[in-house]
């Protein structure tokens, strides 16, 4: 049998972008299972939700959104540090580029490697890779909520730290009079989950817990379509709260046993393919979750930092 491409290298079909105007003045653009990004009119500024990896593939984005809005961009809102959440910044002249305060301390700790680990793992997302000028530095960070007035009757935007979840440092961004959430990668609608930077349990539990109690009646997540309604957008923050759920059994089941990261792996793996084998990146994330999920039952509270050489050795030992 061939071994399977590493991570998503094989992926290079374009993605249809779909901009979908949620509210007035709320937009989301979705692509297939491909990173999620938004954005929020104020009364005279715009709210940038997410940047995509690239500027080349942020301005592309921009300029759909350019058909219905000319309004500058005053923040740019990064839910967390993966690079390719972040490294399209440079493209929307933002005022302010507003973060958690641990997404500030991973870019420092960790950005760099990255940066190379996911522009190895998935080439189609970096758009001309050469067009990113450095890493993004956040200009403003907050500890738990902070909160944008929009201006006019437009409300506000809220800003929450819910708890450790996809990485120490994820927000989502809620608009409590449109009962419109986007969640960044904390929920995945019919996507695979990338773990491999998680506090599973964490996730699993309290974090899922708190985004599931503002009642959101829309929700965009990290990827896949849009959740509308009660009933879907619950829907995808269970699909996601299983996917991890059955994760903690198997690999701690392995785990406990004393078996191997390669068990614990072909368990898991058999555990969740008839469900959510055919969602976007399950193959490319599963090895990267596995490993994650591996090391927190083995006492290593903190993720280990993502290499690219560090990436094919997983890849080689769990997808071959």
């Amino acid at each position: 049998m061939a071994a399977k491409p590493f991570a998503s290298s094989a992926d290079t079909e374009a993605k249809q972008q779909t901009l979908e105007v949620l509210a007035d003045g709320v937009y989301a653009l979705t692509a297939e299972g491909d990173p999620n990004v938004g954005a929020i009119e104020g009364e005279d500024f715009l709210v940038a939700f997410e940047a995509l990896a690239t500027p080349t593939a942020a301005r592309e984005w921009l300029a759909k959104l350019r058909e219905h809005t000319d309004k500058p961009v005053r923040y740019l809102v990064l839910s967390h540090y993966h690079a390719v959440r972040v490294l399209g910044a440079s493209a929307f002249d933002a005022e302010i580029i507003l973060t958690h305060e641990k997404t500030h301390e991973l870019i420092r700790e960790r950005g760099k490697e990255d940066w190379a680990s996911e522009f190895g793992r998935m080439p189609r997302l970096a758009k001309d890779a050469g067009s990113v000028p450095g890493l993004t530095w956040p200009t403003q960070t907050f500890a738990d909520r902070t909160t944008i007035d929009l201006g006019g009757d437009r409300g506000e935007l809220v800003l929450e730290y819910f708890g450790r979840g996809h990485t120490e440092g994820d927000i989502v961004a809620w608009l409590p009079r449109q009962k419109i959430l986007f969640a960044g990668d904390l929920v995945e609608a019919q996507a695979a989950l990338y773990t491999g930077d998680a506090f599973h349990k964490d996730w699993a539990g309290a974090t899922l817990d708190r985004v599931k109690a503002l009642g959101a009646e829309m929700l965009v997540g990290g990827r896949g379509a849009v959740s509308r309604g009660r009933s879907e957008v619950d829907a995808a923050i269970e699909q996601t709260r299983n996917f991890l759920n059955v994760m903690i059994r198997e690999v701690g089941g392995v785990h406990e046993r004393g078996g191997t990261l390669k068990e614990a792996f072909e368990a898991t793996h058999a555990a969740l393919v008839d469900d959510y084998g055919h969602w976007p990146i399950f193959e490319h994330c599963l090895p990267f979750d596995v490993s994650r999920l591996w090391d927190e039952f083995s006492g290593i509270e903190r993720p280990v930092i993502w290499t690219a050489e560090r990436d094919r050795e997983v890849w080689d030992l769990l997808q071959a």
